[in-house]
């Protein structure tokens, strides 16, 4: 791979291990079985927050290495249950929602409308009748 460009190289990449090999971090085999698919996403979103890299081939290749290496380091000082890279970790998390008060309305039973106590008895219910015999 060395006589790649750095966008050949990383075509042919394939795994964490690969990745890592590629930019000479050295790594924990044990941190990375457990880790691989964490690490990458990590390195993808630090990739897309970084913006525009440069365009020349050794600056670049330093920053894609830099990047990999800080998403492989999250992952050896922390867990993949914290760092909570993939949706998955975010979805039983509690939800916030805003209900105004307008919003809330309270809907009349038809038999409460007629008469009754809208407990949706036929004809006269419990009370209606308890209070026609009073």
């Amino acid at each position: 791979m060395d006589d790649l460009t750095l966008d050949e190289a990383l075509d042919d990449l394939e795994s964490a291990e690969d990745f890592l090999n590629y930019f000479g971090i050295a790594f924990d085999p044990a941190v990375v079985h457990v880790n691989r698919l964490h690490i990458l996403q990590r390195y993808h979103n630090y990739l897309a927050r970084a913006g525009a890299l440069p365009q020349a081939e050794a600056p670049r290749r330093e920053a894609y290495a830099a990047h990999l290496a800080r998403a492989y380091q999250d992952f050896v000082q922390s867990d993949a249950l914290t760092e909570k890279v993939f949706k998955v970790f975010h979805m039983h998390e509690p939800q916030t929602a805003f209900v105004p008060l307008s919003a809330i309305a309270v809907a009349a039973r038809p038999e409460a409308a007629a008469g009754g106590c809208g407990c949706g008895g036929k004809g006269m219910c419990h009370s209606s009748q308890a209070a026609l015999d009073g």
